[in-house]
């Protein structure tokens, strides 16, 4: 990595993979920095709040304030006023785990959940990771509203998520993605079956006004054993008609208001 911020959120983003926290020697070999610049790097985020060592001469892990900041951003954005309680009637209904992504340019973020499984299995990841677009259920939603260029634009750049990473079932050529971008357009939601976890299913349809960019995307996922095909099918009235409810109330919401006039240009330009 080269250049002193690239450097400096590459330490970010790989502590925040790490909560037990990483030795020096481990972040500057990982990233491909000099020991010493890794040090005078830590050092300085230490300084100013955004990491701290567990003890002397021991592992960097990062502080809450970075995270302060993301859901001070969120609280500010009105997404999270707006979203929970779709999010939680929708979990209610489905008894299985729901959550929001946004669009922000070129990536697709989960920001908020609802979890409606009470007893037995429960799937809750964690928020703020980036959706695979080829994979996941999130993904073919957001990429079924765009055109076929598009699509793949967004695909080959950030990458089709093989079953060796992801879910066993998970597309591996252009030709699968471009096959249930195509479904999901003739439903209007998505269904993958142990695309992108295994032993997990799940659907998922656009957050969107009419002749709009899409601004977001809901989506409920479940265990196999409990969360069929069939189920899915018969939620999907419910999903869709709380992604179009969610996107009636978006006008409320700062972040999703930039964001459509952000989508106003096409996402990708040759």
């Amino acid at each position: 990595m080269s250049g002193v911020l690239e450097r400096t959120l590459g330490i970010l983003e790989l502590l925040a993979r790490h909560a037990h926290g990483l030795e020096l020697a481990t972040i500057a070999d990982q990233l491909n920095i000099p020991r010493s610049g890794a040090h005078r790097l830590l050092t300085d985020l230490a300084r100013c709040g955004y990491v701290r060592q567990v003890r002397e001469q021991g592992d960097y892990v990062l502080t809450t304030k970075l995270v302060s900041l993301g859901l001070s951003y969120l609280g500010h954005s009105g997404i999270v006023d707006i979203a929970q309680p779709l999010l939680d009637q929708l979990a209610g209904v489905s008894g299985e785990l729901v959550r929001l992504s946004v669009v922000d340019g070129d990536r697709l973020t989960w920001v908020a959940r609802a979890q409606g499984a009470r007893q037995g299995l429960r799937y809750d990841p964690e928020m703020g990771s980036d959706a695979r677009l080829s994979c996941s259920a999130s993904g073919l939603a957001w990429l079924s509203t765009l055109s076929d260029e598009q699509a793949l634009a967004l695909v080959s750049q950030q990458g089709i998520g093989q079953p060796t990473e992801f879910g066993p079932n998970a597309p591996a050529t252009v030709q699968a993605v471009l096959d249930g971008i195509n479904e999901t357009r003739r439903r209007g939601y998505s269904v993958t079956l142990e695309t992108y976890t295994p032993g997990l299913n799940s659907m998922a349809a656009p957050v969107r006004l009419r002749d709009q960019a899409t601004i977001g995307v809901i989506s409920i996922a479940g265990p196999t054993v409990r969360f069929t095909e069939d189920k899915m099918h018969a939620l999907a009235d419910e999903l869709i008609a709380t992604a179009g409810q969610m996107a009636a109330a978006s006008g409320a919401s700062p972040f999703f208001n930039v964001a459509r006039r952000s989508s106003a240009q096409p996402i990708y330009a040759p």
